[in-house]
């Protein structure tokens, strides 16, 4: 299950968030994201890893299945520009990373395809 909260004021491009967290978390999962801007993002990180800046992405694991991600919409789509991706793209990178975090992945070769692979498939 999938609940999603945009506490930013903009409309967010059509993800296939639904879909890429059953393949990568399977369906039984309770999953939360919240599409924020930076200023959500920054507290979180501050006050859960102690760094003061603005993530792209936060994974909040609460149990073997359930989890909440914090995906800042704003960063996202400055990073798609700077990179020369797609929105849309960069969402479902992001998005997928964040998963394969509540997974237990860490970050590497592994991660990377997997993160490729879902972009290639939903975006």
């Amino acid at each position: 299950m999938l609940e999603i909260r945009n506490t930013t004021r903009g409309s967010i491009p059509r993800v296939a968030f639904e879909r890429i967290a059953r393949e990568l978390l399977g369906a039984r999962y309770e999953l939360s994201l919240v599409i924020c801007g930076e200023k959500l993002a920054t507290r979180m990180n501050i006050k859960h890893r102690g760094k003061r800046y603005s993530p792209n992405v936060l994974s909040f694991p609460l149990s073997k299945t359930e989890g909440e991600i914090f995906l800042n919409a704003r960063v996202a789509a400055r990073e798609a520009q700077r990179f020369g991706v797609s929105n849309i793209q960069r969402l479902t990178l992001l998005f997928a990373h964040g998963c394969l975090h509540l997974k237990g992945l860490r970050h590497g070769t592994k991660m990377e395809r997997i993160e490729e692979r879902m972009v290639k498939k939903f975006a």
